[in-house]
C-alpha cells in the first residue's frame, strides 16, 4: 500500500495497525463512525527519534511540512473552572491561544496545558498527541486550513508512527468545531 502523501516504507490502513496505536486511539479507530471510512485512515510506521515536526520533515521530506498538522492540548480557565480542549493547526502555524481559543472556550485565560496534564488526560505520548481518541467531552478545535486538506499528517498518539487522514475526517470528530484563523503565522 502506498501512503496518500509522502514516501513511507511501512504503510497500513489504521484498522490493520491497532497493535501500533495507543489504547484510546485504537479504540477510536475500532469504533470509527463518519462519512470517511476507517480504512481511509492510514498509519505510517516511523522512527520515534524523528517525531518532532522539524526533524520529521527533514528526514521524510520537506513536501510534508505544508500537509502536516499539530495537535496541542490547551486549558481554558474562568473563575475556578478549567476546560481542556485540543487544537489542531497546520505545522507551519501556531495556535491562537489568547484569541480564537480563549473566545471559543469562553475563558478568561487560556494557555497550553502542562505536559503531565496533556499526557495523563489523553493517554497519549507527548509529541504524538492526536485529535483521534481524545475524551468525548473535549472540544476539538480544528483550523479550517487543516479541515480543507485532502490528506493531513498528524500524530498517532505515540511518538512512533503517524496517521494520514482526510482533513474532513477531523472536522467530523466528536466535539469538533472548525474555526477560521485558529492557526496564526
Amino acid at each position: 500500500m502506498l501512503a496518500p502523501i509522502g514516501d513511507f516504507a511501512h504503510v497500513r490502513p489504521a484498522p490493520e495497525a491497532l497493535d501500533l496505536l495507543v489504547p484510546p486511539v485504537a479504540d477510536a479507530v475500532r469504533h470509527w463512525r463518519g462519512a470517511v471510512p476507517a480504512r481511509d485512515l492510514v498509519h505510517v510506521d516511523t522512527d520515534p527519534e524523528w517525531a518532532d515536526t522539524a526533524t520529521f520533515v527533514e528526514h521524510y521530506g520537506p513536501d510534508l511540512l505544508d500537509r502536516s498538522a499539530n495537535c496541542v492540548v490547551v486549558a481554558g480557565r474562568r473563575g475556578g473552572e478549567s476546560t481542556l480542549a485540543a487544537c489542531v493547526v497546520l505545522s507551519t502555524t501556531k495556535v491562537d491561544v489568547n484569541g480564537a481559543v480563549r473566545r471559543r472556550l469562553g475563558a478568561r485565560k487560556a494557555s497550553f496545558a502542562p505536559m503531565d496534564t496533556a499526557v495523563g488526560e489523553t493517554g497519549m505520548e507527548y509529541g504524538g498527541i492526536t485529535p483521534i481518541g481524545l475524551p468525548a467531552s473535549w472540544p476539538v478545535l480544528v483550523d479550517a486550513a487543516v479541515a480543507d486538506l485532502p490528506h493531513v499528517l498528524i500524530g498517532s498518539g505515540a511518538r512512533r508512527g503517524k496517521l494520514i487522514v482526510p482533513g474532513k475526517a477531523l472536522a467530523e470528530l466528536p466535539g469538533a468545531v472548525v474555526l477560521e484563523g485558529l492557526g496564526i503565522g
